[in-house]
C-alpha cells in the first residue's frame, strides 16, 4: 500500500511540474518566441543545421588519414595439389611428382594506413560542405520567418473570432430587446406584424453567424496550437487584444526603409544556389586532374598444419609496405568535356535565376509597402465608417420606436452596422498581417 501511495504522489508531482512548464497565456511576441523553439517545422530546420555540421566534418575527415585493419584465417579442408616434373627430384623425364605447397592453416593480420596526397574533388568537396552548411542556416532563417508569419496570422485569427463573437452577442442582446419591445407594441395594436417579422429575420441571421463564428473560433485556437507546436486541444489564453496590436503595428517609418533585395532571405538562398552551381563546375573540371594517394601497411602471418596460433611457440613472420598511387585521366571520349559544359550551363541558369529573384523581390517589397499603407488607411476609414453606421442605426432605432421610421429602414441600418463592425475587425487584422509581410520582405523584424 505504501509503494502504491509513493507511486501515486510521483505521478501527481510529474504531471503538475509538466503543466507548470507549459505556459497557457501568450502575448503575440511570447507566442512567436515559443513557436520558434517548439514549432515542429522549426525544430526540423534546426536539426538540418546539425546534420549539415556533421556532413561538413564527414567531408573533411574523408581527406584525413584512414586506418583499417583485417584478420584473415584460412583452413584448407583439402589442399590443392601441384604437379612438378619428376626429374627436378631425380625422377624419370616425362613423369610428374605430386606436391602440396604451404601449410593447411594460416592466419594473416594486417593494418593499412591510407592518405590522400592530392585530389581536386576533395578540395571542391570541402568548399561544398561549407556552402551546404550555409544553405541549411539560410533555410532555418526562412523557416523561422514563415513560422513567425504563421503565428501572427493564427494569433490574429483567434482574436478576430473572439471579437466577432463578443460583437455578435451584443448585437443579439440589442435585437432581442428590440424584438421584445416591438412585439409588445404590436400586441397593443400600435405596430404592424411586419415589423416583428423583420426583426425576427435579422435576429435569426445574427444568431446563425454567431454559431458559425463560435465553431470557427474553436478551429482558430486549434490552428494556433499546432503552429506553436503544442497539443491541438491544449489550453490557450491570449493576453493581447486586436485593437492594441493594431495600434502597435502602425509604423509609417517602415515605409521609408530602403528596399535592399540583398537582405531578403530568398535572395540569399538564390545566391547559395549559384555558389553550389559554381562548385559543381569546379568539380567537373577537377576530374581532369590527376589524383595521388599514399598508403602504408604492415602485418604478421602465421602458418601451421594444426591450429597452434594461440600458442607462444607459434612463429610469426612480419612484413610491411609503402606505396603511392598516381591516377592520370587521359581520354574519356568527350564525357568530361560534356559534363563540364553541362555544369557551365547550369551555372548560367542560376545566375539568371538570381537576377530574376532580385527583380521579383524589388516588386514584392514595393507591393508589400503599398498593401501595408492601404491597410493603415483602410483601418482609419473603417473606424470612421463604424462611427457613422452606429449613429445611423441609433437614429433609425429612435425613429422606429417613435413611429416615424419603418422596420425596413431599421433593418437596413442594422445590417449596415453589422457589416461595418466586421469590416473594421478585418481591417485591424490586415494591418497586423501586412506589416508582417513587409517586415519579412525587408528582413527588418521590429522588436516589440
Amino acid at each position: 500500500m505504501r509503494h502504491k501511495l509513493i507511486l501515486f504522489i510521483c505521478i501527481i508531482t510529474t504531471s503538475l511540474s509538466f503543466s507548470q512548464e507549459q505556459p497557457t497565456s501568450f502575448s503575440l511576441q511570447e507566442a512567436i518566441d515559443y513557436a520558434l523553439e517548439n514549432n515542429r517545422t522549426a525544430i526540423n530546420a534546426a536539426k538540418d543545421i546539425d546534420a549539415a555540421e556533421k556532413q561538413k566534418w564527414e567531408t573533411t575527415a574523408s581527406g584525413l588519414p584512414q586506418l583499417s585493419a583485417s584478420v584473415d584465417y584460412q583452413n584448407y579442408l583439402k589442399q590443392q595439389v601441384q604437379l612438378i616434373p619428376a626429374e627436378f627430384f631425380g625422377g624419370q623425364a616425362g613423369e610428374f611428382a605430386e606436391v602440396t605447397f604451404g601449410t593447411k592453416q594460416s592466419v594473416t593480420a594486417f593494418a593499412t594506413l591510407n592518405q590522400k596526397v592530392f585530389d581536386g574533388s576533395y578540395l571542391v568537396g570541402l568548399q561544398s560542405a561549407k556552402v551546404y552548411l550555409e544553405i541549411s542556416k539560410n533555410a532555418k532563417i526562412k523557416t523561422d520567418l514563415e513560422v513567425r508569419k504563421a503565428v501572427i496570422d493564427a494569433y490574429g485569427n483567434v482574436l478576430l473570432a473572439e471579437e466577432s463573437v463578443q460583437i455578435l452577442e451584443r448585437n443579439i442582446d440589442v435585437l432581442e430587446k428590440n424584438l421584445y419591445e416591438t412585439n409588445k407594441i404590436f400586441e397593443n395594436g400600435l405596430e404592424e406584424e411586419e415589423s416583428v417579422e423583420q426583426l425576427k429575420i435579422t435576429l435569426s441571421g445574427v444568431k446563425s453567424n454567431l454559431n458559425n463564428t463560435t465553431r470557427l473560433k474553436t478551429l482558430a485556437y486549434q490552428m494556433l496550437n499546432i503552429t506553436l507546436g503544442r497539443d491541438i486541444n491544449a489550453e490557450l489564453i491570449l493576453s493581447d487584444s486586436l485593437e492594441s496590436l493594431t495600434e502597435e503595428n502602425i509604423s509609417l517609418s517602415l515605409l521609408e526603409v530602403d528596399a535592399n533585395p540583398e537582405n531578403n532571405i530568398d535572395f540569399l538562398i538564390a545566391e547559395n544556389d549559384k555558389k553550389s552551381k559554381e562548385l559543381l563546375l569546379k568539380l567537373e573540371k577537377s576530374k581532369a586532374l590527376p589524383t595521388l594517394n599514399a598508403f602504408l601497411n604492415g602485418g604478421y602471418s602465421g602458418y601451421s598444419d594444426e591450429f597452434t596460433f594461440a600458442k607462444s611457440s607459434q612463429d610469426w613472420f612480419g612484413s610491411s609496405l609503402f606505396g603511392l598511387n598516381l591516377s592520370i585521366p587521359i581520354f574519356s571520349s568527350g564525357m568530361r568535356s560534356a559534363s563540364t559544359q553541362r555544369a557551365q550551363i547550369n551555372l548560367e541558369k542560376s545566375q539568371t535565376d538570381l537576377t530574376e529573384t532580385e527583380q521579383t523581390i524589388k516588386l514584392q517589397i514595393a507591393s508589400a509597402k503599398s498593401d501595408y499603407q492601404f491597410a493603415i488607411e483602410d483601418y482609419q476609414n473603417k473606424q470612421e465608417n463604424l462611427k457613422l453606421a452606429e449613429r445611423i442605426e441609433n437614429k433609425n432605432q429612435t425613429k422606429f420606436f417613435e413611429g416615424i421610421g419603418s422596420s425596413f429602414e431599421l433593418r437596413q441600418a442594422q445590417t449596415q452596422l453589422y457589416t461595418a463592425q466586421q469590416e473594421l475587425l478585418q481591417a485591424m487584422l490586415d494591418v497586423i498581417n501586412t506589416k508582417a509581410e513587409l517586415e519579412t520582405a525587408l528582413n527588418t523584424i521590429s522588436p516589440k
